[in-house]
């Protein structure tokens, strides 16, 4: 109990709680579960169902970070995963076809794998910085996927497809189950293997891992590609949910939302240590204010600045540099010793 309130996980668990004791205070049955149709419906559901392309955004977000980098390019990359599926489940002669499901679907998730490893490229091949080698496919990626729909939104009527974002396997969303398993890979790779071990290594300093042996321009591109193929899983959810793609909006600033949810988590922007768990969390609070901002009725044009202000909030309170300047004692009065009257002095003795 101890460690975890010396952990930084602290406060995430405490501000995700807030957000859910705010959200029970102005929406009735806030916390109910029913069953309907043999599947479970909630607000709760619903905030794990809405929130799991985020997670996995973020997930892929947090091992590029923790090699001192940043992937812009993720929100492109959604819409583009999102316009393949659906261009190629549109051309099929039956959308039911679960091949054709699966062809489509694997032909997106290897052209996501090929977008990370330009990325990964760019950054550990030719140098560029994570930044800008990301903003460049940031930028033409959107365009990538407008070409790719022909600037129009592909609108499918698929079943198999439909069950990846929107369909649900023992009463929970099926998006549930592809996030869990994801993350329980990510984990068992990171923690219990030694790439966690290389990628804190890269973060920390490249120069020096790489002169104790470590290959960190594979490093980069292995994170880079995985991020990348968390974003085109996001794709297929989102475009999946709404059996549609629209290559302007989909994925939209998500990236934003990833960095946010990672720093949320406890991982730094300057590299090194991460945490998986962290994250989770900060995609979790991140989807449930945007719950909050819905239930409690604020006007749509000022939320974003609300937004802003929880996310500034509780990365204030994560700092630890900003925690301590307030919880700073004040400086206590010098004590002033009272004089010790004359005839209570020990008469002085010379030797």
């Amino acid at each position: 109990m101890s460690a975890f309130l010396r952990s930084r996980l602290l406060w995430p668990v405490v501000i995700l709680i807030g957000l859910v004791a705010l959200n029970v205070a102005f929406t009735d049955h806030f916390l109910r579960i029913q069953v309907k149709d043999g599947h479970l419906y909630g607000s709760l559901i619903d905030i794990l169902r809405f929130g799991t392309p985020l997670i996995l955004v973020s997930l892929g977000m947090t091992l590029v970070i923790a090699t001192k980098g940043i992937d812009l390019s993720v929100g492109s990359i959604v819409a583009i995963a999102g316009a393949l599926a659906c261009v190629q489940i549109s051309d099929l002669d039956d959308q039911n076809s679960v091949s054709g499901v699966l062809i489509a679907v694997g032909i997106t998730l290897v052209l996501s794998l090929a977008l990370g490893a330009w990325n990964g490229f760019l950054v550990a091949g030719v140098g560029i910085q994570p930044i800008i080698a990301t903003l460049i496919l940031m930028v033409s990626g959107r365009g990538l996927a407008q070409l790719i729909a022909d600037g129009q939104i592909i609108t499918i009527n698929s079943s198999p497809y439909k069950l990846i974002g929107g369909g649900y396997w023992l009463t929970l969303p099926f998006s549930i189950f592809i996030v869990v398993a994801l993350v329980a890979l990510t984990a068992f790779l990171t923690r219990r293997l030694a790439l966690g071990m290389f990628i804190e290594a890269v973060g920390g300093n490249a120069e020096a891992s790489r002169l104790s042996g470590i290959r960190s321009r594979g490093v980069l591109i292995v994170v880079y590609t995985f991020c990348a193929l968390c974003a085109g899983i996001a794709g297929l959810m989102i475009s999946s949910n709404v059996s549609s793609a629209d290559s302007n909006y989909a994925g939209l600033w998500i990236e934003l939302d990833a960095i946010l949810a990672v720093v949320i988590g406890g991982t730094s922007l300057a590299g090194g240590r991460f945490s998986i768990s962290g994250t989770i969390l900060g995609a979790l609070i991140i989807q449930t204010l945007t719950t909050t901002i819905y239930s409690i009725g604020v006007p749509p044009e000022t939320t974003l600045l609300f937004k802003a202000l929880v996310v500034t909030i509780v990365c204030l309170l994560q700092s630890p540099a900003f925690r301590k300047r307030v919880a700073r004692k004040r400086p206590r009065p010098p004590v002033t010793q009272t004089p010790v009257p004359v005839s209570d002095r020990e008469p002085v003795t010379n030797r």
